[in-house]
């Protein structure tokens, strides 16, 4: 029996029409006629032998299982095909082309600032994309194959992520710079101190169950006055005294966007640190500028003291 035999093209049109369950919407961007796109593929499932889209008239397209199962290996092929043109054209000078990497919103303007930098630097012809995101969308574009690399909070992580620990972040309290607690020289309280306070609550997926949580585990029920997915307002409306907050990423300084001021706690309380992971889709190897940045981080965060 002979080996099936396929095309690049038949693979990019596919990819094209997986992404967006739409033989329009590939057309499009393919800039090809519809029909183009429908026969390719076509012709891709005979070879294989597989049915790999299920057509519903007037509502697009939709992915079997060995489909999707199907999409995640294209998209590794054709990341790792593109890879091997820039190999062949740069016969050993320095590595080419664009690195897309997610960050969880919250992480990205205390982590990527001077990682990117460095990354820069040292591979200045790769052009890095960010995508920033909260964590469902980020685990989201890893598995679209829209992100190699994606840096987030290690939890919620399912099993066909792999995920490798660049840092801890451990949560503090925060209150304005008026507040009792602001003027004890040790900066230390424990969360029993806080029961009575009001509570600013950073509202975000995952975030918010896990400030809540780390209340109750030490019989608090927080009483919260306003919620917000704005890391920057949770800050400001602390310092405006409007209650306290809990957080895990620090600031240099304690100046909010408004001009006032707010005093980090430390918890006397034994509260876990959130682990700070880098994720990648289990079984999709990685291109070489991916493999790069992986090892970045673990240099730069892997210093005593790095967090």
């Amino acid at each position: 029996m002979s080996e099936p035999s396929f095309t690049l093209v038949q693979l990019r049109y596919f990819e094209a029409a997986a992404r967006h369950l739409s033989m329009t919407a590939a057309s499009k961007e393919l800039m090809v006629s519809q029909s183009a796109v429908s026969t390719a593929i076509a012709q891709l499932e005979k070879e294989m032998g597989v049915q790999f889209l299920l057509r519903h008239h007037a509502r697009g397209l939709s992915l079997t299982t060995a489909g999707e199962e199907f999409y995640k290996r294209v998209l590794d092929f054709l990341a790792h095909g593109a890879e091997l043109v820039e190999t062949a054209r740069q016969s050993g000078t320095d590595l080419v082309g664009t690195l897309t990497v997610g960050c969880f919103t919250t992480l990205a303007p205390f982590r990527l600032p001077s990682l990117l930098a460095e990354f820069e630097a040292r591979h200045p012809r790769v052009h890095v994309s960010l995508r920033e995101g909260e964590h469902k969308a980020l685990k989201s574009a890893l598995r679209a194959g829209e992100t190699e690399l994606a840096m987030l909070y290690g939890y919620d992580l399912d099993d066909d992520v792999d995920r490798e620990v660049v840092g801890t972040a451990a949560p503090y309290a925060l209150v304005s710079e008026d507040h009792r607690l602001a003027r004890r020289k040790s900066r230390k309280v424990s969360l029993r101190e806080l029961a009575e306070e009001p509570m600013v609550l950073l509202d975000l997926p995952h975030s918010r169950e896990y400030l809540q949580s780390i209340l109750s585990d030490a019989g608090v029920a927080p009483q919260v006055r306003h919620r917000t997915s704005g890391y920057e307002t949770v800050r400001a409306l602390v310092a405006s005294g409007h209650g306290f907050a809990l957080l895990n990423q620090r600031p240099p300084a304690d100046t909010t966007y408004a001009g006032a001021s707010v005093v980090p706690l430390a918890l006397t309380d034994e509260v876990p640190s959130l682990e700070i992971v880098l994720a990648a889709m289990r079984g999709v190897r990685l291109t070489r500028r991916a493999q790069e940045f992986r090892e970045l981080c673990r240099v730069l965060y892997s210093a005593p003291g790095t967090r």
